[in-house]
């Protein structure tokens, strides 16, 4: 039997845009409905700080019609008719968005000697916001959110033929490309090291210390220390975290195991993670070995402290786990819930008062976001590299959590930093003497106590992802063969990543050895050109052995 349809609810009273057309039938608004009797709307309760956006302000500025349009469209995305737009998506829209191109418009408007018309709304004054906004001296990158913002909301005018909208052509409403390659320009948010998360994690386990006591104080701050180890524990995202239910612990199949069940607002999905106990989440993560408190026990403490608040909360917050009884402000004594700016005030109040310092020596800079981060690559790296499990320790897909989660540590990125550089130098000094011994990669002096040799007695260094910037290696044209296989190795390696860790990782390397060490070779004349040639076909065709794809299955094991 096929599944049976869910039609959604919706408010058919929400008020329309009342208009007419004139004779070249353009939309004109009637007179009478300009302005609205109410010009604020309302957000409610959301997962942003803005509550309300009043539209008055721009009544009466010379763009009524505009402004009138704009609002009674948010109207309609906050009432469902456009679609499930979360309500701090909509703030936004008015915040970011439409705030800044009212704003333009009012500038916009003495040009054209009358208020501006919903038919003014087209390719030139699309562009003239965006050469507005490049001249205001903002980054690209809060450019392209704020027209983003404001885009979304004409668009949806356009739809409903309220405005022309051209899709395509030169003369097309919104232009196909106003930010090309802004996406390089973000900057996301990195993992935190080895040594800050160590750091993190003790000042965690003394803030949340009183949470254990039998007359502990349910405060806004401490409720955000402990949803700081739930997030370091389990990678989920802030607003799941922040919305999460009483109900989230949910049985798993395995014995001394539950699912943390969250909601995920943009996915319209849960996500699941287990949670062990016994502090196998704590081992698994090897956080610290002085943490062991158990995140479902956390969890199950939380709930108990906040269950009484949970009758005086409001409609919308009950059954919200991160309640708390305000301290002060407008409502002491109300009942409300953790939100995204307290959790900031207390992360900050955490890194301040342990003295939390991050790798460049300034306060350590923790968020949410980089607690996610950190969990991808803590299970990747415990995986041995395995982008399947830490796609499903993420609830992503493979694609996303390699694109955006996992990039290459500080190692990997010195490891090749100046390769080439100590290579020249090698090729320079012309040190190359019979004191070398041959390894895979070339020649190495010394392979026992070598710069990156483990330096045990008995023990050889196999480190060979480093011989291009040690000081004791070297290469002769007889090596060329050896260094021609690893370089068509290396060019394998695309056909198993995705392309993004394949730029970031990998593309460098073919090119530094063409550039730098047979480039270099050529011209000293440490290798003659027929040499080179014969030697880079010969690897193309007959691999050396040590660098067989069939026999080598990563190249990560050598790193």
């Amino acid at each position: 039997m096929g599944k049976r349809k869910v039609f959604a609810k919706t408010d058919l009273d929400v008020p329309q845009v009342e208009h007419s057309r004139d004779a070249t039938g353009n939309v004109v608004i009637l007179p009478e409905a300009i302005p609205p009797t109410n010009t604020t709307v309302k957000f409610g309760r959301n997962a942003s700080s803005a509550r309300s956006f009043d539209f008055a302000r721009w009544y009466g500025a010379g763009i009524a019609p505009i402004t009138y349009a704009c609002q009674r469209q948010i109207e309609r995305f906050l009432a469902g008719q456009e679609g499930a737009v979360a309500a701090s998506t909509v703030a936004n829209y008015c915040n970011n968005g439409l705030r800044n191109f009212l704003d333009f418009c009012v500038l916009r408007a003495p040009a054209f000697g009358r208020d501006l018309a919903l038919a003014d709304v087209n390719r030139d004054l699309i562009d003239g916001y965006l050469c507005h906004m490049a001249r205001q001296g903002v980054a690209t990158t809060s450019q392209k959110t704020q027209y983003t913002q404001t885009k979304s909301v004409l668009h949806a005018l356009g739809r409903r033929g309220l405005i022309p909208l051209v899709a395509s052509g030169d003369e097309a409403t919104f232009p196909r490309s106003p930010f090309p390659n802004s996406n390089r320009k973000y900057k996301g948010e990195t993992a935190l090291s080895n040594r800050e998360r160590q750091a993190l994690t003790v000042a965690l386990r003394q803030a949340i210390k009183p949470i254990w006591a039998d007359d502990a104080p349910v405060t806004g701050k401490l409720l955000a220390f402990a949803l700081l180890v739930v997030a370091l524990h389990t990678g989920r995202n802030t607003t799941a975290l922040l919305e999460m239910g009483r109900d989230c612990l949910r049985r798993h199949p395995k014995d001394n195991t539950v699912f943390l069940v969250l909601w995920k607002r943009r996915g319209y999905n849960t996500s699941k993670v287990a949670l062990r106990a016994e502090s196998d989440a704590e081992r698994l993560l090897e956080s610290t070995p002085s943490v062991r408190t158990n995140v479902e026990r956390l969890i199950r403490r939380v709930m108990a402290l906040t269950e009484p608040l949970g009758a005086e909360a409001p409609e919308d917050l009950k059954g919200r786990v991160w309640l708390y009884r305000t301290r002060q402000g407008k409502g002491v004594g109300q009942v409300t819930a953790l939100s995204e700016k307290m959790l900031a005030r207390a992360t900050d109040r955490l890194v301040a008062e342990h003295r939390l310092t991050g790798s460049d020596g300034q306060s350590l800079r923790i968020n949410v976001s980089r607690l996610r981060k950190t969990f991808a690559n803590r299970i990747f790296e415990l995986s041995d590299g395995d982008l399947a499990v830490t796609a499903v320790a993420l609830g992503n897909s493979p694609q996303v959590a390699d694109r955006n989660y996992l990039a290459p540590n500080a190692n990997v990125r010195r490891n090749w930093q100046f390769m080439g550089e100590v290579l020249v130098q090698e090729l320079l000094t012309r040190t190359i003497g019979a004191t070398y011994r041959d390894t895979p990669m070339g020649r190495c002096a010394d392979p026992v106590n070598g710069q990156y040799a483990p330096k045990r007695e008995g023990a050889i260094c196999m480190n060979f992802m480093n011989c291009l910037r040690c000081k004791h290696y070297a290469v002769t044209a007889e090596d060329l063969h050896k260094l021609f296989s690893f370089y068509f190795r290396v060019l394998a390696e695309r056909s198993l990543m995705d392309k993004r860790r394949w730029v970031q990782e990998y593309a460098h390397i073919p090119r530094l050895i063409d550039h730098y060490i047979v480039a270099e070779g050529l011209r000293r004349g440490t290798f003659k050109a027929t040499a080179v040639n014969a030697a880079r076909e010969r690897a193309r065709t007959q691999s050396h052995p040590f660098w067989s794809v069939d026999l080598i299955v990563s190249l990560e094991v050598f790193a």
